[in-house]
């Protein structure tokens, strides 16, 4: 029987050592790897082509909902599951709209999990029962209502939010530049364009931003950029 090869995504090292715990005892899944954070998930999602790729949501360097962009589109056969501990609605349809066809909330993936792996692994969707069913009531609410479900369009480019991440990380320009291997011209140009999009003028703001939209943790240090 082939196995069902599993990447773990999430920064916390007590979280991945029970997902492994978790699903090692399961004879159809092997864990292939282990990344803390959403850059090095992409970098062995392509090296060790998963079936599934578990995600946390908040990821340092690059969050999980970029991370899951950037897998999807040059791995598009890989399914990825969410992992977070937040279940708002926005959280949700942003990464269901990336391409994740799974939303698990920590509180009870222990008990959900290997059943998602599973029905992902078979190209289903899988949903903590709790936003299963506010999808269904909105589906039906919107049905009733006779108005289409209504789609988020970020205004962000993928390569922007990743700028808006680091500089809420509080990484200078040339930290940047070396990140994401592009010049520091390239990085002004981007940060210039993230701070018109939202209005928002000053690092002290877009970390506010970043934090409020869960882009990163209100825990995460930050320092003023050189």
């Amino acid at each position: 029987m082939q196995k069902i090869r599993v990447l773990l995504a999430d920064d916390h090292t007590v979280v991945r050592q029970g997902l492994r715990a978790l699903l090692t005892v399961e004879s159809d899944i092997e864990i292939v790897g282990e990344a803390d954070t959403g850059r090095a998930a992409v970098s062995l999602a392509k090296k060790l082509l998963p079936d599934v790729v578990v995600m946390d949501v908040a990821m340092p360097l690059l969050n999980g909902l970029e991370a899951t962009r950037q897998i999807l589109r040059q791995l598009p056969s890989t399914r990825v599951l969410a992992l977070s501990s937040y279940g708002d609605d926005e959280y949700v349809q942003q990464l269901t709209e990336a391409g994740a066809v799974g939303y698990l909330v920590k509180q009870t993936a222990a008990n959900d999990l290997i059943r998602a792996i599973r029905e992902a692994h078979k190209g289903r969707g899988f949903f903590s029962p709790t936003i299963a069913k506010r999808l269904r009531d909105h589906c039906r609410e919107a049905f009733v209502n006779g108005q289409p479900v209504k789609k988020r369009a970020d205004s962000l480019t993928s390569r922007e939010a990743e700028v808006l991440q680091l500089i809420a990380e509080g990484q200078a320009n040339k930290q940047i530049a070396a990140e994401l291997s592009i010049s520091i011209k390239t990085v002004e140009k981007h940060r210039q364009q993230v701070m018109n999009k939202l209005n928002i003028h000053d690092v002290a703001g877009l970390t506010r931003h970043a934090i409020s939209k869960r882009i990163i943790e209100s825990s995460v240090t930050t320092k003023p950029p050189l």
